[in-house]
């Protein structure tokens, strides 16, 4: 996380409530609404999708946009602006409600409504690092890859799918749409669980920092992760298989980060994503700005 923090520019707020809150606990998202609508001049917008939460974003027009939601939403929001080359000059702010929330905690937003809503009125923007990869993918908080043998993971629920792409599910009817929100509301959410399949063994991955390579196909890894750092840098740290005494990590930085190898799944914050061939991670310095106390 970049130290440089500045004021929020504008008093008036686009408050976009995602459905996954609405559905989880309505009566976070009611103090939420009622604190920024003491604070400030508020429009509220309740989309019933990815389609309409993008039209939303895109008709902002000088309203500073808060997200109501979870990880996801706030993966989904960044995900939008970057394709749209919008990112750098739109600050965002979050008041977490849902399950998932891992991601908000440790981009430092307080996950209390109250304490949230008041930070979005009186915090200051801060810029934050942040991963692009070959696919005009974005990473805010870590890259993890899994062994070869997690090969077999559970995807998230469809509209998972659709809040990444944007795409499945555009074609559906609205009759559809609102069973798929049922079961999802009656169904229990749990994460993404990774199964072990049948003669699964360590992965084999060539790790490339900055065009040098860090580790081969030769040399079995039990975990890689890359993460965004300060500076415009990459972290990255491979996890060689241990062979009587525990192995050391492999630790390394840089600019660019190349996995290659057997087709492999990866987890990028709350998705998982692949299988593929090969992924490039490039590391972005204050690449977008997030709103948090001061």
């Amino acid at each position: 996380m970049a130290e440089v923090a500045t004021s929020p520019t504008s008093d008036q707020l686009l408050v976009v409530i995602d459905p996954v809150a609405r559905r989880w606990d309505g009566e976070s998202v009611r103090i939420a609404k009622d604190v920024l609508s003491a604070g400030a001049t508020t429009k509220m917008c309740l989309p019933d999708g990815p389609e309409e939460f993008a039209r939303a974003l895109a008709r902002r027009g000088s309203r500073r946009p808060v997200l109501v939601g979870d990880d996801r939403a706030l993966m989904r929001a960044v995900g939008l602006l970057h394709r749209q080359r919008e990112l750098t000059g739109c600050a965002l702010s979050l008041v977490p409600v849902g399950d998932a929330l891992s991601l908000a905690r440790s981009l430092g937003v307080p996950t209390g409504a109250v304490a949230a809503a008041r930070a979005v009125l009186d915090g200051a923007e801060r810029r934050m690092n942040l991963l692009v990869d070959d696919s005009d993918g974005v990473v805010l908080g870590a890259v993890r890859i899994p062994p070869a043998g997690a090969a077999q993971v559970r995807e998230e629920a469809a509209e998972e799918t659709e809040d990444t792409d944007g795409d499945p599910g555009a074609g559906q009817h609205p009759w559809l749409r609102t069973c798929q929100s049922l079961v999802r509301t009656l169904v229990p959410v749990r994460p993404p669980r990774v199964a072990s399949a049948p003669g699964g063994g360590p992965a084999r991955l060539r790790v490339e920092v900055d065009g040098k390579t860090l580790v081969d196909l030769h040399q079995p890894v039990e975990a890689v992760s890359v993460v965004p750092g300060p500076g415009g840098i990459a972290r990255v740290e491979v996890r060689p298989v241990s062979i009587g005494a525990k192995a050391s990590p492999l630790l390394a930085e840089g600019h660019t980060v190349t996995v290659s190898g057997a087709h492999f799944r990866y987890r990028a914050d709350a998705l998982v994503s692949g299988p593929v061939g090969t992924r490039t991670w490039v590391a972005r310095e204050d690449a977008w700005g997030l709103t948090l106390p001061v």
